[in-house]
Parts: structure tokens; sequence; C-alpha cells
């Protein structure tokens, strides 16, 4: 046991490490806050949908030799594509999966021709398709830090309003609100989560931020607060522990562990966890 502390103190002590914490804790803590509301709506695929939109996105900034400024390419992009989703969603037959689905497997076709054309399936490219957040520059964690602390504090200042959005839209809209406006909110701040947590989730396990942790805290909370508050407890400490283990296990073949695999599996545990005291809650 004190060899492990030794290895981890060992690897916080590097900047690459450092910044991987910081732009991780972040993105977790977003992701959690606004994967409950999305849970609740049935709308939390809309996180692989538009990851896959950032795919498409990221693919295009490469093939501009723009690979360096991905992120500000992308949170645009996506941010449209969240707004056109959710209008889609809303004013046609289709239903939001369907929405979701043409969405991001026709991002996804878009970014993998786009890649074919120009260099092929490089180191970048994987890395934002399966997460690499030991690779995060410094003004990635400074434009991390800024979008985050944007969504934490809209998150707080439409609370009320997006508590009343997600359990009965109906209700809501009856009683004057513009439940459309605080919708385009949520579909918003997600997607500047998702782009965020590309790096550090990579683009096919982003999702997972939103939906786990969520899902876990419903197993024993009841009430909208106490399940928000305990969503974003385990997603940081998910987060740190998945990061922590991929530093410092070696599989026997001699490679470390992917981070964003790791941090889903630490997921999973945490959720299997919940679903015992869920169990033991009833007896």
């Amino acid at each position: 046991m004190a060899d492990i502390f030794e290895q981890l103190s060992y690897f916080a002590g590097f900047t690459f490490v450092q910044r991987a914490l910081i732009a991780g804790i972040l993105v977790s803590l977003c992701a959690s806050l606004l994967g409950v509301s999305l849970v609740l709506k049935r709308y939390s695929m809309i996180g692989d949908g538009l990851s896959h939109v950032g795919f498409g996105a990221t693919a295009i900034a490469a093939a501009l030799n723009l690979a360096d400024a991905s992120l500000y390419i992308s949170i645009p992009i996506v941010v449209v594509s969240a707004f056109f989703l959710l209008r889609l969603s809303e004013n046609t037959k289709l239903k939001g999966d369907a929405a979701i689905g043409i969405i991001s497997s026709g991002a996804l076709a878009v970014g993998t021709v786009i890649i074919s054309f120009t260099n092929g399936m490089n180191t970048d490219v994987c890395n934002y398709l399966f997460g690499s957040p030991l690779t995060m520059t410094e003004s990635d964690v400074y434009l991390s830090i800024a979008l985050s602390a944007a969504v934490i504090i809209l998150y707080v200042l439409f609370y009320n309003k997006i508590f009343a959005v997600t359990f009965d839209e109906s209700f809501t809209k009856s009683c004057g609100l513009k439940t459309n406006l605080y919708n385009t909110v949520i579909a918003i701040l997600t997607a500047i989560t998702i782009v965020l947590g590309m790096k550090v989730m990579g683009a096919l396990l982003i999702s997972a931020l939103i939906i786990f942790p969520a899902i876990s805290s419903m197993r024993v909370f009841k009430s909208f607060l106490s399940v928000t508050i305990s969503s974003v407890i385990i997603s940081v400490i998910c987060f740190v522990i998945g990061l922590g283990v991929s530093c410092v296990y070696v599989s026997p073949a001699g490679y470390t562990l992917p981070t964003g695999a790791t941090i889903v599996i630490i997921n999973i545990i945490i959720f299997i966890i919940f679903c015992i005291a869920k169990k033991v809650q009833k007896r």
C-alpha cells in the first residue's frame, strides 16, 4: 500500500498529470450536474450523439491542419448541433432517440471519411475517440477552467427552472415559463461539457460521465438535490481513482491502462455497489 501511495505522489508531481487532474475534475463536475436532468428527461444519450459531432469537427480541424485549435472549432459546431437536435426532436415526428441516432451516425461517418482523405487514424484521432487526458495542453486547461466555470454558474442561476423543466415540462409551460429556452440552456451547457470531455474520456466514452453518476445516485437517494450532490461526488471520486489507477497499474504486457476506460469501469463498480445498497435499504 505504501508503494502505491509513493507512486501516486511521484506521478502527481508531473505537470501533465496535474493538468489532466484539473481538467478532468471540472469536466466530471459539469457532466454529473447536467446528467441528472438528462437521465430524468430520458435524453441521456445526447452526450453520445454530440460527442460524435465533436469527433467530426475534430476531423475537419485535422484536415485543415488546425489540430491544435480543435477545441475552439468543435465548441461552436457542437453547440449549433445541440440546438438543431433539440429543434429536430420538437418540431418533427422524429423522437429524441431517432434524432440523436441520425446526427450521431452521420457525424461519425463524415469524420471517418474526412480522416481517410487526410492522414488516416493517427494518434491524435485515437485520443479523441478513446480519451487521453494526459495530453491536455496548458491552453486546453485554461479553456476548460473558463468554460466549466460558465457551465457551473449558469446551472446554479437556472437551477430552479431546470428542476421544473426536468420533472414536469407541461405544467411548467402552463405556468408561463419558457420551457424551450431552458431546454436550450441545458442542451448548450451539455454541448460545451461534451467538447471539453472529449480529450478526457474520448468521443466513445464521454456519455458514461453523464449517465453513470446519475443512475448510481438514483439507486439510493430520492430528492433531486440529493441525487445531484451525490452525482457530483461520485463523478469526481471515480475520475480521481480512475486516473490514479491508470497511472500506477501496468499490465502484464507492459502497458498502462487506458484512462477513459478505467474511469468507466470504476463508475460501473460504484453503480453495482449502489444497487446492492438499495437492496439492503429495502430489507
